[in-house]
């Protein structure tokens, strides 16, 4: 059981998951709350019936999963669409994490929240954040060749995030994942050791 949560974050194309891979080798207990999105909303989530009751059969894969890109298509048409689907799944999500958190087999948990700055409560959750990050251009290169999108796509997505800055300024660590892959391990390692020492005594 572990009461000790480590918050990980940073913007799109940051590196979180590759980050997370470095604590989960350590062997600690990831939670990741896009993992439990994508479980809520799979063919049969336990989100789906609210989500088509709300929005309808226009939204449902014929698997009985949400239709991202319909769901993309509705949002951009109804912006208020996106406040809806949130409140139905954003309760339900924190739900989750907060219960694996809490029975984590590992000395701390690490949640990770590619919106933990901008949500404002889940940063109250976490003893401790650590930010992954890199500059704005690396990231913008990162996710146009990840994701086959137009540096234009990129930065609407990276507009409606919180800023470079912002997620700095809450940091309590700052993980430098501007370089090659391999530097991360080191980083991590170190932090390990000191999350684990921080669970020990607090």
């Amino acid at each position: 059981m572990s009461g000790y949560i480590v918050g990980l974050t940073g913007g799109i194309g940051s590196g979180k998951s590759a980050a997370a891979e470095c604590f989960r080798a350590h062997g600690i207990v990831i939670v990741d709350a896009d993992a439990v999105a994508h479980e809520l909303t799979g063919p049969g989530g336990e989100a789906m019936a609210a989500i088509a009751a709300e929005f309808g059969a226009r939204v449902i894969t014929p698997d009985g999963a949400l239709d991202r890109s319909a769901m993309r298509q509705l949002v951009f048409a109804e912006p208020a669409a996106r406040i809806r689907l949130e409140q139905i799944l954003h309760p339900r999500i924190r739900a989750i994490c907060d219960q694996r958190c809490a029975t984590a087999a590992s000395p701390y948990a690490l949640l990770v929240v590619p919106l933990l700055v901008e949500s404002g409560t889940h940063r109250q959750r976490c003893q401790r954040l650590a930010v992954v990050d890199c500059p704005e251009e690396v990231q913008i290169a990162r996710v146009m060749a990840r994701n086959g999108m137009t540096r234009s796509e990129v930065e609407r997505i990276m507009a409606a995030q919180a800023t470079r800055a912002q997620r700095l300024a809450a940091a309590d660590d700052i993980i430098d994942n501007s370089g090659a892959p391999a530097a991360l391990a080191p980083q991590i390692a170190a932090l390990n050791d000191k999350y684990l020492e921080m669970a020990r005594i607090g």
